[in-house]
């Protein structure tokens, strides 16, 4: 079946009476407690839950290999190919299974909030809730642009649609497919609503760069002044905490694009999680968990209706999607000029890397392309020590197309624009973890505001003989001690063979990069 055949088939669902297209917030909501998918909060957010999954499946994620895109996509077993005539069979299947459904929810608009390289999508849903998720998450249109609105990318998930491996060629009944020939994504089998954001910052990552855009994994803001910073970071490294600043303007929360004409959110709202949350530490989460946001696998009381968000019992991932209006203090639209300081997050458990490190360009697309932090034991069944994690770029899931790709475009940009690089570690201190302890937020966030107010550019360093990293031997408001780790450990030798631990670790990871250049592994990487 072409393309051609495939739009037939979907131009004829929307046409039926049963869809429902460009529901208000209210409407939706009216519609998720009349059809029972969730139920309201004691701050009128709306709360759903996934069933058995709770997270990703990037298992169950492919993309179709097809003859305009299958030599630009780094294959393996992030983006697994997937035959056309495979996809074109659940494409139908899944196409007419909707035909059938009672009601189906169509939301109409756009990824990225630069109008030069915006993407005009629109999201196809079983589920009501799943269509106020993408309401929340995407860039909402005007009623002037809703008139002229054509989606160059159609998502359409389908939870309730169980694939047959034998019969339809996926590994199991979930299925995550790109095409980006057929310009659709095609999701089933699970209803964690993240794949459908996830879904289209991976085709934002395909189609970005091919327009000389650099997308990025990343939280960003800007100062007073007009400066703009970025903060890449994993899971747990902080990144939400430290890019929520009350002296700076949020431009968003995860996903962005960096032109020759700056940086650009590429969503419309904010996916945070939750577990833990309080008002004390994250008050701008907190506040904007109101009517029409939603929440996935939180734990309510069942007469007040009152989130507990310290409860894990469904998921140690729960979850808030709202729109970013929902923040006080933010920049519309989400964007701004180029970045002066970019900083990656890590959350070293070995506590042997600096707390911060001025970065060379060569360092920057070397740890860029590591995207190191730690998985802490007790965090996923089987660890039991700190672990180390690799995701390229901050981001590994998400990219289809090769690592130095991105990593290059990066290194460019950072020259072009004299954008100052920092390594920051948000993890420990002192000895690693069980042993020392975690580094206080309060240092972190003065090392954080130094280096954005451009303190650091010309502070004397000090090199890390391990690392190679250029550690200041100065910060205000945190004292010297700490900002060398070596000196932080009552045990030198124990030192020293956990961070050539660390270090081999690093080395081999970087081994899978047969196509970095000599002076990004010579210089960038560790040193001993």
């Amino acid at each position: 079946m072409n393309s051609v055949s495939l739009s037939n088939e979907l131009h004829a669902l929307l046409q039926q009476d049963n869809v429902h297209v460009q529901l208000s917030v209210p409407q939706l909501v009216e519609k998720v407690l009349k059809r029972n998918e969730g139920v309201l909060t004691s701050t009128g957010a709306v709360r759903a839950t996934t069933g058995t999954y709770t997270g990703r499946s990037p298992k169950d994620k492919y993309i179709v290999e097809e003859r305009s895109s299958k030599d630009k996509i780094e294959w393996g077993s992030v983006n697994q190919p997937i035959s056309e005539d495979t996809f074109d069979r659940l494409y139908n299947k899944v196409i007419n299974y909707l035909k059938e459904k009672e009601e189906v929810f169509v939301f109409k608009g756009f990824a990225g909030a630069d109008k030069k390289s915006q993407l005009p999508i629109q999201v196809i849903n079983e589920y009501a809730w799943h269509n106020l998720f993408a309401h929340q998450l995407f860039i909402r249109p005007t009623e002037e642009e809703l008139l002229t609105h054509e989606a160059q990318f159609t998502v359409i998930s389908a939870p309730d649609f169980k694939a047959d491996p034998q019969i339809d060629g996926t590994r199991s009944e979930t299925f995550i497919i790109v095409s980006f020939e057929r310009h659709t994504v095609l999701i089933g089998g699970t209803e964690y609503a993240g794949e459908i954001k996830k879904s289209i910052f991976s085709v934002m990552n395909y189609l970005l760069p091919e327009n000389n855009i650099l997308s990025m994994h990343c939280s960003a803001n800007v100062g007073r002044e007009g400066d703009v910073a970025l903060f890449f970071g994993l899971s747990g490294t902080g990144k939400t905490t430290l890019s929520a600043d009350p002296h700076r303007r949020l431009i968003g929360d995860d996903e962005h694009g960096w032109s020759q004409n700056g940086v650009f959110n590429i969503e419309g709202g904010c996916y945070a999680k939750c577990i833990n949350l309080s008002r004390e530490k994250e008050p701008q989460i907190f506040d904007a968990i109101r009517f029409g946001s939603v929440l996935e696998n939180v734990v309510l009381n069942n007469e007040s209706r009152v989130a507990d968000y310290d409860d894990g019992t469904l998921t140690e991932n729960t979850r808030a999607a709202y729109p970013i209006q929902a923040i006080d203090n933010i920049v519309e639209p989400s964007i701004a000029g180029h970045p002066n300081t970019i900083v990656f997050l890590t959350a070293d458990a070995f506590g042997v890397l600096p707390p911060i490190a001025k970065l060379t360009k060569e360092q920057a697309m070397y740890h860029f392309l590591s995207g190191y932090t730690s998985k802490l034991a007790g965090t996923e069944r089987g660890v039991t020590s700190p672990e180390a994690t690799f995701s390229t770029c901050f981001g590994s899931p998400f990219l289809p197309l090769p690592a130095t790709r991105y990593a290059e475009m990066l290194g460019d940009k950072i020259s072009e624009h004299d954008a100052q690089v920092y390594l920051v570690n948000t993890g420990w201190t002192g000895g690693e973890y069980g042993v020392g302890s975690r580094m206080k937020l309060s240092y972190t966030r003065a090392m954080i505001q130094a280096a954005l107010e451009g303190e650091l550019n010309h502070v004397e360093t000090v090199k890390d003989e391990i690392f190679g990293l250029n550690i200041p031997l100065h910060v205000p408001g945190v004292p010297d001690e700490v900002l060398q780790p070596s000196k932080t450990w009552s045990d030198q030798k124990a030192y020293e063979k956990k961070a050539k631990e660390l270090a081999d670790k690093f080395k081999q990871n970087f081994t899978k990069f047969k196509d970095v250049s000599s002076v990004i592994r010579e210089k960038g990487g560790p040193i001993a």
